[in-house]
């Protein structure tokens, strides 16, 4: 299907989801791909894994970019070469990516009851703001913490980060649609801006310094 939502979080931030409905055929048809990514999409078992590759590189096109101006660095950060932060994510029938002037990091994922059994592998157990929740409510939490960490992460990209020990969300309701996020790391200490939404059963999160 076409080009499912865009934000624009400010002149130089824009966002922009794709839902994955086309076929493997359908997909690789409608992009252009360098030998790196031909070579990386060949070497990948899962066709669902596939189309989110492919549907990722539709999103660059609809950017006004295309596969050949996107590199990764050894660590496996993405990089646009003209010099624009790029953050990539892809989750069963979704995909996105967030472009901006700014360091930035997106994430998008799908919530599952799953995430209740992983979640002391990454957030305080002693998190206040979590308890008495509801279970469908507290799935909707965990699920914007895991995306906001996992954003957070995007943009340090640095071996050694804990999720659980270094990355802490501050409170936040559903309904504010967007929090804080502090990060404390070989003696770094950071103030993340958090934002995120639901779309259908899936929660989109993007983060930014907080200047």
């Amino acid at each position: 299907m076409p080009l499912h939502k865009t934000i624009n979080l400010n002149s130089s931030t824009q966002i922009l989801v794709w839902k994955i409905t086309e076929t493997y055929a359908e997909l690789f048809d409608r992009v252009l791909l360098n030998d790196s990514s031909f070579k990386r999409l060949g070497g990948m078992k899962s066709q669902l894994h596939q189309r989110g590759f492919l549907s990722v590189r539709k999103l660059l096109q609809e950017a006004g970019y295309n596969d050949f101006d996107l590199y990764y660095d050894e660590f496996g950060k993405p990089h646009l070469k003209d010099g624009k932060h790029i953050s990539i994510t892809h989750s069963y029938q979704f995909s996105a990516i967030i472009i901006s002037d700014q360091t930035v990091g997106i994430d998008i994922e799908l919530q599952r009851e799953k995430i209740i059994k992983i979640a002391r592998k990454f957030n305080d157990e002693d998190c206040d703001f979590l308890k008495e929740e509801k279970k469908e409510d507290y799935i909707r939490k965990l699920t914007v913490i895991w995306g906001a960490k996992e954003s957070i992460f995007k943009i340090r990209n640095e071996r050694g980060i804990s999720f659980k020990e270094h990355i802490k969300v501050l409170a936040f309701e559903i309904e504010d649609s967007m929090t804080v996020a502090e990060l404390h790391f070989d003696n770094i200490v950071k103030d993340f801006n958090v934002c995120f939404e639901e779309i259908e059963d899936f929660t989109l999160v993007y983060a930014y310094d907080k200047e």
